[in-house]
């Protein structure tokens, strides 16, 4: 792919927490079309779904640096943007001295955002965003795939 920008709309679900989950993607090329993506694990949590959400639009859009990333999850803009220097300078311990959650995720998605330019938005759920309504319809049939299995 070429470098140019890119929008990814994000989002997890989980049906019971843990439970079965699943993660959507909507993924919006500038010039290009518009790729959608979904997914499921049957016992996981929320976190884990909306962490993996943007792992996997990342990994899908390798070789482009400008992106705009829209989540409803704090979890995941905060821990990237806030949280994630802290955790790696503490030996992946939080504040109050814990195991950091979902370690692995957080370590894949900090080798995915290297050397990239990514903007970081957060947008109330459920709130009439085209894109993360779309995100969550697909991390919804994400839940029921792995649900049926």
């Amino acid at each position: 792919m070429n470098n140019s920008e890119v929008k990814l709309f994000t989002d997890g679900a989980c049906k019971g927490n843990p439970g079965p989950g699943g993660w959507g993607v909507v993924m919006i090329q500038s010039g290009g079309p518009t790729n959608e993506m979904f997914g499921g694990e049957v016992f996981t949590t929320n976190n884990r779904m909306e962490l993996l959400a943007v792992i996997k639009g990342l990994e899908a859009i390798q070789g482009i640096e400008n992106i705009n990333i829209y989540t409803d999850s704090k979890y995941v803009k905060n821990g990237i943007t806030l949280w994630i220097k802290n955790w790696e300078k503490n030996g992946w311990k939080t504040a109050s001295k814990k195991d950091v959650a979902n370690q692995d995720l957080w370590l894949s998605l900090t080798h995915l955002v290297e050397n990239k330019s990514i903007k970081w938005n957060w947008v109330k759920g459920h709130s009439g965003n085209l894109g993360n309504e779309r995100a969550d319809h697909l991390a919804n049939r994400g839940v029921a795939s792995c649900s049926q299995k």
